[in-house]
């Protein structure tokens, strides 16, 4: 397989990840080929690479760049943006994954909390039945929680790598 090929392969395949992960695929895209690239690349270059429209890359980009994971880029004399990925692969999924914390978790745990205080006096066995599932549910949140602080508020994941390490 040839360079251009297998960077082909890995922006179609990052793409249906990313779609797999809820994520729009032209969003997966523009971030797998900004990750392949050895270069900047500017919005246009973006779009003939990808074949999408400006909208789509733009919104792409600006996406991306709210995720912390594309930065832009200022070349010397020229007028046009660039743009670049965060090629520290720790540095990336760390910050895609707490995203998705404070997006998906969190709100969750909120709400999981506002019910394990409504349903605490109800005495029917059903009321009680469904308090005690509601509030193992939280406790395992609340645990996944405080491991996900613990892992994001290490510099750089170091505690990422060491359970990483002591898995393999």
């Amino acid at each position: 397989m040839e360079l251009a090929e297998a960077k082909q392969q890995f922006i179609d395949t990052w793409g249906a990840l990313g779609s797999e992960w809820g994520i729009n695929k032209s969003v997966a895209q523009v971030h797998a080929l900004l990750l392949s690239s050895g270069n900047p690349l500017s919005t246009d270059e973006i779009m003939e690479r990808l074949v999408i429209s400006r909208g789509n890359a733009n919104m792409s980009i600006r996406q991306l760049v709210e995720y912390g994971i594309v930065y832009k880029k200022h070349i010397a004399g020229d007028r046009k943006e660039y743009f670049v990925a965060e090629k520290e692969v720790l540095k990336w999924a760390m910050k895609i994954a707490l995203m998705r914390k404070q997006k998906e978790l969190d709100p969750v745990m909120d709400i999981l909390k506002d019910i394990t205080a409504a349903t605490e006096k109800d005495t029917t066995d059903e009321g009680k039945e469904f308090h005690q599932t509601v509030k193992d549910i939280q406790i395992l949140t609340d645990q996944l929680e405080t491991i996900a602080n613990k892992i994001f508020s290490t510099n750089r994941g170091e505690l990422l790598v060491k359970l990483i390490k002591l898995i393999m």
